[in-house]
């Protein structure tokens, strides 16, 4: 399991000049490629270096992920601001390795107004994370509790197209941002294992191994303010899988019910490429 510390400090940008920042993973990651929803966090954390009076936080985030990006490895993401107004700022981020691009994101920034109108969904009606049962994903660097003990790992185990997990990230960062780049991240982490619970002997335990996964693009729009130190409820569902593909939304709340963000996914599932290799780095490729 990575430590916390290490979590947020992946999120730790150094600007290089205006414009380009750089991140260092500090181990985190799996099969050796950083996470695709790390991507999203820390594209979401350069963006918001575009705002220069620092009073505006992370409306949404949307990540498309071309290539694969080494842990090993430093990246750079570059930062275009396309608009910044008093409201909104509109800001165009991406990732690059070793001169390559690799991913890109589209990131909306704003101030937050008063209420006009308001409406939210309820919480689903769950036990809380007291009754949740611990899961130890070594990816996450976060305490992770599944609602009815459900293994989205267990290949063997099937249920409908819906996990209800409980998150939190003990001793996050104060930052507004971090937090809200750290539930980026969390939100990314379980659609997959969604879409796959319904097909007995599919599951993330033989991803990357007898079949190819990865998440293609990954979106999420905050509501409300975020804390990722506290637990949070992430309502996962996956309403379609098929042609080699799985699209996946959900809703995160608080403890006390109050939904603070909504997020989807497209994402790949599917048999590995004739004459590709489903061992190393080469299983990563789209």
């Amino acid at each position: 399991m990575a430590e916390v510390a290490d979590l947020v400090s992946a999120l730790e940008c150094e600007q290089i000049e205006p414009g380009r920042c750089r991140f260092t993973n500090v181990g985190l990651g799996e099969r050796g490629v950083v996470f695709g929803g790390q991507l999203l966090a820390q594209m979401s954390v350069a963006a918001a270096t575009a705002d220069e009076t620092g009073t505006k936080s992370i409306k949404s985030a949307h990540g498309l992920f071309a290539r694969p990006v080494l842990v090993d490895e430093e990246l750079e993401v570059t930062v275009d601001l396309l608009h910044g107004g008093r409201a909104l700022s509109m800001v165009t981020t991406t990732v690059w390795q070793r001169d390559r691009a690799c991913a890109r994101g589209q990131i909306l920034l704003d101030t937050g107004e008063e209420d006009l109108i308001r409406h939210a969904a309820a919480a689903p009606g769950v036990d809380g994370p007291d009754a949740a049962v611990p899961w130890g994903d070594p990816t996450e660097g976060q305490e992770v509790r599944t609602v009815g003990g459900v293994d989205i790992l267990d290949a063997g185990s099937t249920g409908p197209a819906e996990v209800h997990v409980w998150v939190r990230t003990g001793g996050a960062a104060e930052n507004p941002i971090v937090n809200q780049a750290l539930l980026a991240r969390a939100s990314a982490s379980f659609l997959i294992g969604t879409a796959m619970r319904p097909h007995a002997g599919v599951g993330q335990s033989v991803a990357h191994r007898d079949i190819s996964t990865g998440i293609v693009g990954h979106t999420i729009s905050f509501h409300d303010d975020v804390e990722s130190g506290q637990w949070m409820l992430l309502a996962n569902e996956s309403p379609f899988a098929g042609r080699g593909r799985a699209f996946g939304r959900g809703q995160a709340f608080t403890q006390s019910g109050r939904l603070v963000a909504s997020f989807s996914q497209e994402a790949m599932v599917r048999r590995f490429p004739t004459g590709q290799s489903a061992i190393g780095r080469e299983a990563t490729v789209l």
